[in-house]
C-alpha cells in the first residue's frame, strides 16, 4: 500500500432518507434557471444553460450552522432542487436522463453576491463567489424510487420565519432531464455527482444570527443558521 504524505480526507457524504449515505463526488450548479430570477439578475430567459462548480467539501448537512464568510458584505441565499446522480453516463439523451438520477434533496447555493458582481464586470470566473467553504447546505436525499421525479411543486425559503423566496419547480427554464442531457455533453457524469438546478426569484442578503429554512414540495427541507 502506498505511503500517503498525509492521511486521505474522509469522503463527503449526504444522508439518505431511508438509511445509508450518498458519497459526494462533484457539485455542479446551473446558473439562472428560473425565468423570474433570470430577469431579476438582468438576463434573458432561454439562454443555453451554463454551469459552475462547488467543491465537494462545500457541502453542509444535518442542519449545521455556517459561518458568515470573509471578504463579503453581501451574503445571499438561493434555495435549489438538488439532483443526486446514481449512474454514470455521457452524451445522455434527455429521454434517458432520469434513469441516471438516484434521488433529490433541497439545498442552498450560498453566494458572495458582491464578489460575483465584481467577477461578472471583469469577465472573470465566479469561483470565489460560489465555491467557498461551507457554501452548500443540503438536506436529506430522498430516493427517486420512493418519491418519483418531481417536475412541479412549491420551492420556498424562509429567513427567520418570513418568506423570502417562493416558486414552482415547473418554472424551471431547463428541466432536470434537459439539464442532465446538456451537462453530459461536456463531462461524463458519475455516480456521486450532485447538480444544483437553480433558484427562483427573491434572492437576498442574510446576516449573522439569521435562520434559513427551505422546503421543496414532495422532496424535503434544508435548514441552516448563520453564525
Amino acid at each position: 500500500m502506498a505511503d500517503f504524505l498525509f492521511a486521505p480526507h474522509n469522503p463527503v457524504t449526504v444522508p439518505i432518507a431511508r438509511g445509508g449515505l450518498f458519497a459526494v463526488r462533484r457539485v455542479f450548479c446551473v446558473g439562472r434557471n428560473y425565468a423570474e430570477h433570470a430577469r431579476e439578475m438582468g438576463n434573458d430567459e432561454r439562454d443555453p444553460p451554463f454551469f459552475f462548480t462547488k467543491p465537494a467539501d462545500a457541502v453542509v448537512v444535518g442542519g449545521a450552522a455556517i459561518p458568515y464568510p470573509p471578504k463579503t458584505g453581501d451574503f445571499h441565499h438561493e434555495i435549489e432542487l438538488v439532483v443526486a446522480i446514481g449512474k454514470d453516463g455521457s452524451d445522455i439523451a434527455a429521454a434517458d436522463a432520469l434513469e441516471h438520477v438516484y434521488g433529490y434533496a433541497a439545498g442552498l447555493d450560498m453566494t458572495r453576491r458582491d464578489l460575483q458582481a465584481e467577477a461578472k464586470k471583469a469577465g472573470r470566473p465566479w469561483d470565489m463567489a460560489k465555491g467557498f467553504d461551507l457554501s452548500a447546505p443540503i438536506g436529506t436525499i430522498e430516493p427517486a424510487e420512493a418519491i418519483g421525479h418531481p417536475a412541479r411543486g412549491v420551492i420556498a425559503l424562509e429567513v427567520n420565519g418570513a418568506v423570502r423566496q417562493t416558486g414552482d419547480l415547473g418554472d424551471q427554464i431547463w428541466n432536470v432531464s434537459e439539464t442532465i442531457a446538456y451537462l453530459s455533453q461536456f463531462v461524463t457524469l458519475r455516480a456521486g455527482d450532485l447538480i444544483m438546478t437553480g433558484t427562483p426569484a427573491g434572492v437576498g442578503a442574510v446576516a449573522r444570527g439569521d435562520v434559513l429554512e427551505g422546503m421543496i414540495e414532495g422532496v424535503g427541507t434544508v435548514r441552516t443558521s448563520i453564525i
